[in-house]
């Protein structure tokens, strides 16, 4: 099976995932699940392509498996997060289903045939390294596997250091600026796009690998552009108002660093 075919069987079966989703996300009207859809979804693709791609077994293995832990540990987060404010949905999705009031089925539908393009998309680094035939491990596979295990670790770290912060009633509508949080605005996400970097360096020695920059690029542009970072923003400055302002001013809104002194 060719690169090209297991592409579009990829998309058929995420495809298909996604109906299956928006079926359940209609009959609970939550359609904030499409994330927990979205994060899993790579753990039955990276398996698909790992049994038909004609790689090198061993590089195949290691690549799965980074995508199958990635994918079923974000999934799972995911799932805590959103199910455990259910029946309230999202407010990104209330927003949406309010502007399309009256369509929100239709709506969602392609909404959530999007993201199955998407996550198609985004696969396609691991798609790649499951067709490269190489028989020993080289530089960038050692690179990428380092920085995945450093972004492993950092989206995880961030995330329990914030559900810790939240977990104290005291903390309410206060500012976490513990841990990680204390370097960046959004360390979860900064180690979110690194996972995409090791892909990327992954499948970089690979036929067409070099093609694969656009998975980082693509996802740097969401996450800073578009549903990452802009949305939790202005969510955080109507729920924390002044003592959020001030920690725009002081933090780093992505990269971990230093404190600014600059704060007035």
């Amino acid at each position: 099976m060719s690169g090209v075919q297991l592409f579009f069987m990829g998309l058929g079966l995420a495809s298909l995932l996604m109906v299956v989703v928006w079926v359940i996300a209609v009959r609970i009207r939550n359609a904030g699940i499409v994330d927990i859809a979205w994060a899993l979804g790579f753990a039955p693709l990276a398996l698909l392509y790992r049994i038909f791609g004609d790689g090198d077994p061993m590089r195949q293995n290691l690549i799965t498996l980074m995508a199958a832990l990635w994918s079923l540990r974000l999934g799972i987060h995911l799932w805590k997060r959103v199910m455990g404010h259910h029946p309230e949905e999202d407010g990104r999705y209330r927003e949406l289903r309010r502007a399309v009031s009256g369509h929100e089925n239709f709506f969602f539908f392609w909404f959530f045939q999007a993201q199955a393009l998407l996550l198609a998309l985004l696969s396609i680094p691991v798609l790649l390294t499951n067709f490269d035939t190489r028989v020993q491990l080289g530089f960038s596979d050692f690179l990428g596997f380092s920085v995945w295990l450093i972004a492993i670790f950092g989206e995880s770290l961030a995330d329990r250091q914030l559900n810790a912060f939240k977990s104290v009633s005291s903390n309410r509508g206060k500012v976490c600026e513990s841990g990680l949080w204390n370097y960046s605005r959004h360390p979860n996400y900064f180690f979110e796009w690194l996972i995409w970097v090791a892909f990327f360096l992954f499948a970089l020695p690979a036929s067409w690998g070099w093609t694969t920059i656009f998975a980082p690029a693509l996802m740097l542009f969401f996450l800073l552009r578009v549903t990452g970072i802009p949305y939790t923003e202005e969510q955080s400055l109507r729920s924390r108002g002044e003592a959020y302002r001030q920690y725009q001013k002081s933090t780093s809104a992505f990269v971990p660093w230093f404190k600014s002194n600059n704060v007035t």
